[in-house]
């Protein structure tokens, strides 16, 4: 009787606690079921959002990983040297030490040893001069853009090119004298119709020039012009057209181009001149290019032209001068267009 009392006690009791102990669980764990319910749902939601993939086109070997060098970080151009130490040996590294500065004679007689018959034999190789600026603008953040100009210099010298020159003007003496001085074709009023006609082409000649009193005739072939049109900026336009004519046919054009990633770096490498040439000739070849490039300079202190450095095909060997005896380092009168726009201070011959 005793037991049959006990267990049915006992039986009431752990009834009661699980009965209990359930609805605990449900109060207390309702909001973390609800939780799982919702990160269940949001689950099942983005497994429903579509993924988009981009397919990427064939790229060429030698252009893959371009932006990732253009991320690269690249060391500053403009070196100035004159903190480094004077080297007292004749070899010595030059990266550690101050670059030894030529006259322009002693640099050109330098090449001519190296290009003797006894070692690259090219006694009549071309000279070229490596100009680099700084192509800061008088205006902050801002920089001269990249131009292209015609130097005349007083030394002439064999090139493998051949030049084209159309030359408009109307005076039959005129007409005489820029053929004599080396123009192509010469003409006034019936060039100009056997342009409009076809008969001509101006793109098969590399230089247009031009009388200012045939101006207004030319505007209606401008089209057909398009950049090689006369104008005063570009020089192609002048009273003496002789003189126009062998600058155009005897002169050095060069190119000022900018580097990509140090916007104030700029350079040109220009032929001035030939191994076998006189020395002092090749001299002022250079002399006169440095000048034709410090009158494109901005209007602002400091210096435009920053290193001068000579060479010689087939040889790698590049011997520095010094521009600064050729050309001022101040402002002066180094400006050759006075504009109100000091931003467009050079001159763009194309």
């Amino acid at each position: 009787m005793a037991g049959t009392l006990f267990r049915s006690m006992l039986s009431t009791t752990l009834s009661a606690y699980k009965t209990n102990s359930t609805h605990i669980r449900t109060i207390h764990s309702s909001t973390a079921f609800y939780a799982a319910r919702k990160g269940t749902r949001a689950k099942a939601r983005a497994k429903k959002v579509k993924v988009e993939i981009t397919k990427v086109g064939f790229i060429p070997h030698n252009q893959r990983g371009a932006n990732k060098a253009a991320a690269k970080i690249h060391t500053p151009k403009h070196v100035d040297d004159s903190l480094k130490l004077i080297s007292k040996d004749d070899v010595f590294p030059m990266k550690y030490y101050q670059w030894v500065v030529y006259s322009a004679e002693d640099a050109v007689r330098a090449h001519q040893e190296t290009h003797h018959a006894t070692m690259y034999n090219e006694p009549s190789a071309f000279v070229y001069a490596r100009v680099e600026m700084n192509m800061e603008a008088a205006k902050k953040n801002r920089f001269v853009d990249p131009f292209v100009r015609l130097a005349l210099l007083p030394h002439h010298f064999p090139r493998d090119e051949e030049r084209t020159i159309l030359a408009f003007c109307k005076a039959p003496e005129q007409v005489k004298q820029a053929s004599e001085a080396g123009a192509t074709t010469v003409g006034g009023t019936d060039l100009i119709k056997k342009i409009q006609e076809g008969a001509i082409k101006v793109a098969e000649y590399d230089f247009v020039i031009a009388h200012p009193n045939i101006l207004t005739e030319l505007v209606p072939i401008r089209g057909l012009m398009k950049r090689k049109f006369p104008n005063v900026r570009a020089g192609t336009v002048d009273t003496n057209l002789v003189d126009m004519v062998r600058k155009f046919a005897a002169g050095v054009q060069y190119r000022v181009t900018r580097d990509e990633y140090q916007q104030n770096f700029g350079s040109c490498d220009v032929p001035i001149g030939r191994l076998n040439m006189d020395v002092k000739q090749v001299a002022e070849n250079i002399a006169a290019l440095l000048k034709d490039i410090q009158s494109g300079r901005p209007k602002r202190d400091g210096l435009f032209i920053t290193k001068c450095l000579i060479s010689s095909p087939p040889s790698t060997e590049k011997l520095k001068i010094d521009p600064f005896v050729h050309v001022d380092r101040t402002l002066a009168q180094e400006v050759r267009y006075d504009s109100d726009d000091e931003d467009d201070a050079v001159a763009v011959a194309q």
